[in-house]
């Protein structure tokens, strides 16, 4: 898009300038015609005016075409800017996060093992229930 947008804008200009420099000087005068590029060109004043409205409005469209092509390409240098940090963050997050658990794992490797008592259920007090529900007990009636 900002490629055509400066070819549109740079041919507008180019015909302009060419059309303003080959007609100028007493010998140029609008009286019988000009000549744009070796095409002669006859009308009024009116269709003078006509022929810089069309020029005009290709410059101002391959303008604004590159304006746009180039607010777009920055629009995304931004979105992928920030997307960068926010993945050097998580990345940052993650890596101490790791540290904490290897240094976790590392003094839980040093610390010698504590013998377990014999009564004792390794899995803990909370995974035995105070009451055991039996299969087939007598419910009262209702």
């Amino acid at each position: 898009m900002i490629i055509l947008g400066l070819v549109i804008l740079v041919a507008a200009v180019v015909i302009g300038v060419a059309g303003v420099l080959s007609n100028s000087g007493s010998a140029h005068e609008f009286t019988g015609g000009f000549s744009v590029f070796g095409a002669d060109v006859t009308g009024s004043t009116g269709t003078l005016f006509l022929y810089g409205i069309v020029v005009g409005a290709a410059a101002l469209l391959g303008l604004s075409l590159l304006l746009t092509g180039t607010h777009r390409t920055a629009r995304r240098g931004r979105r992928a800017r920030r997307e960068l940090k926010q993945n050097r963050r998580e990345t940052a997050a993650a890596e101490q996060e790791r540290g904490v658990l290897i240094n976790e794992r590392d003094s839980a490797r040093a610390q010698p093992a504590q013998p377990e008592r014999a009564d004792e259920d390794p899995a803990g007090p909370a995974e035995h229930p105070r009451h055991k529900h039996h299969w087939f007990r007598h419910r009262a009636a209702h």
